[in-house]
């Protein structure tokens, strides 16, 4: 990844407003910032929260509360706890996660 032309920032989150996108089960509040082609979001899920979709998108993603598990396609599942993170190219490995009691996450891709 080349971050290029993006001046020194500073995001205030709780001024950023949210957008509810449901999933399977439950919720996922989005507060986004777009920096040229990268997209920052700080994403809070709600508990019972299940993704509707299988993800391809990469992401570089971390755990800044509450637990989440993320399945692969094959089966594999990993567990998410606070100061955890993922990573994942574009198109690797498909994905999806979900959390019993709900979780805060920063996302980068």
């Amino acid at each position: 990844m080349q971050m290029t032309e993006i001046p020194f920032g500073i995001t205030d989150w709780a001024h950023v407003e949210a957008e509810r996108k449901p999933g399977e089960t439950g919720w996922a509040d989005w507060k986004v910032q777009q920096f040229g082609a990268i997209r920052v979001r700080l994403l809070e899920y709600s508990p019972g929260y299940r993704a509707d979709h299988w993800c391809v998108k990469g992401h570089i993603l971390f755990c800044v509360d509450g637990e989440l598990v993320t399945e692969l396609e094959d089966g594999r599942q990993f567990v998410l706890r606070p100061g955890m993170s993922y990573q994942v190219a574009d198109n690797a490995e498909p994905h999806r996660s979900f959390t019993r009691e709900g979780a805060k996450l920063f996302v980068v891709d």
